[in-house]
């Protein structure tokens, strides 16, 4: 199993290219199963996930080829192109959905064009339960029967087809939203949904959608409106860029007292996270011309307060990133978790690190410490891994940081990247 070793106390100073959405082209990719014509997807990410998600859709019968270029900078871009036509398998397996939650997408583009769907119950980061019973109630009020059999999902379609529906989620689901909205396309009628999730990735998979045909008001919205057509068509779409790496590395620029020139960082999708950035006293700079985000620390990292909520509120995804950030701030603040009931499992490795940190339920208090040190620490999951490296930047001495495969999931080439911007961080075998 690999680990990354980091010896800290190095200022970054570079440039770093934000990589496409991991969270927008998975999505994205299970849209194709919408058309038997085919759907290319450019500026898509070389991850884990993304691997899991194209060995899905191979198995239920889709073509799909890759096309590796080299664009600006050096930078390495991947384009997809499938096409879900022919024999197209209705069975997502347990051996392939248990790696990935994200996997579930599959369930309503599949029952909204073949009329039915059997999908195992996903697996994914071990951060909380997300049941999906957002999803299977919306599909049944479309009046799909739905029952649960040996862990998996049967869902079947009327035989006139799925029908719309005036349909209200009792909280914000990004997946929910995305997979009714996806199968809403195909419905006869129209499907109204409202509590509808606002990100920026939901926007994306939207614009998409309406590239390959689809009739979709509301976009930013939290009320989707969405009329049903007989088909999709082909299209090209470029995913958007991810604002949770620019995120994480504008905070590692700032956690090692650096300056990191962020390349297409998405700067109108970062609203809440920019804001916390700058009221910890983090300068964050965009050059409209050259599209560029400068960030750098100015004086002593000032103590935030934050509250994690849906988009255009603080992500979760930035919390922990966020937290590490704050282990070294002047003072006390407080970081409250309401999207996620497990997303605290960094903080005992943090702890390991040197950090003041209390726990009382779903809020943590940070008081800032004037360094951290080294530590041999185990990644829990995807964004706690990450943060765990930041903290690792900024640390005296050599960190370890074990089950990093988990980072693999959502960061490209991380060590690559911080190690061109002066990061002393290397990827090793771990000793048996």
């Amino acid at each position: 199993m690999d680990q990354i070793r980091i010896t800290g106390g190095v200022a970054l100073q570079g440039d770093i290219t934000i990589s496409g959405a991991k969270n927008a082209a998975l999505p994205l990719m299970a849209s194709c199963l919408l058309t038997d014509k085919p759907l290319t997807l450019s500026n898509v990410p070389h991850l884990a996930d993304i691997t899991t998600m194209a060995s899905l859709l191979v198995h239920l019968g889709v073509l799909l080829t890759v096309d590796g270029t080299t664009g600006d900078n050096g930078e390495k871009g991947r384009t997809l192109m499938l096409t879900a036509s022919g024999a197209i398998s209705t069975l997502a397996p347990y051996d392939i959905v248990r790696k990935m939650r994200a996997s579930v997408v599959v369930l309503g583009p599949l029952l909204a064009r073949f009329g039915e769907a059997k999908v195992s119950l996903p697996g994914g980061c071990a951060i909380g339960l997300r049941p999906i019973n957002y999803h299977l109630d919306a599909f049944a009020q479309m009046g799909a029967s739905i029952s649960l059999e040996d862990g998996y999902v049967l869902a079947k379609a009327p035989s006139e087809g799925l029908y719309g529906a005036d349909i209200t989620f009792p909280s914000v689901s990004v997946g929910a939203t995305e997979n009714v909205l996806m199968a809403a396309t195909l419905a006869n009628g129209v499907t109204t949904l409202r509590n509808a999730a606002m990100e920026p990735e939901i926007n994306d998979l939207i614009d998409c959608l309406c590239a390959m045909g689809a009739q979709i008001s509301g976009r930013g919205s939290d009320a989707l409106v969405v009329t049903g057509v007989d088909s999709l068509t082909a299209a090209d779409h470029s995913v958007l860029p991810d604002r949770i790496e620019a995120g994480t590395y504008a905070i590692a620029a700032a956690i090692t007292g650096g300056k990191l020139v962020l390349h297409k960082a998405p700067v109108q999708e970062m609203g809440s996270t920019l804001q916390a950035l700058q009221d910890a006293g983090v300068v964050c700079d965009y050059n409209e011309e050259q599209k560029t985000l400068s960030v750098y620390q100015s004086g002593a990292i000032k103590a935030v307060n934050i509250i994690t909520r849906p988009h255009p509120d603080f992500p979760t995804d930035m919390q922990a990133q966020f937290t590490a950030l704050m282990c070294l701030s002047d003072g006390e603040c407080s970081v409250t978790e309401t999207i996620f009931e497990n997303r605290f499992m960094h903080i005992p490795e943090l702890q390991r690190m040197g950090t003041d940190i209390a726990i009382d339920g779903k809020t943590i208090t940070v008081t800032g410490v004037p360094k951290l040190h080294s530590a041999e620490v185990m990644a829990t999951d995807l964004r706690a891994s990450v943060s765990l490296v930041l903290a690792a930047l900024a640390a005296e001495g050599e960190t370890i940081i074990n089950r990093v495969y988990h980072i693999d999931r959502g960061y490209e080439r991380i060590e690559e990247k911080l190690r061109a911007c002066g990061a002393k961080i290397e990827r090793v075998r771990a000793a048996l």
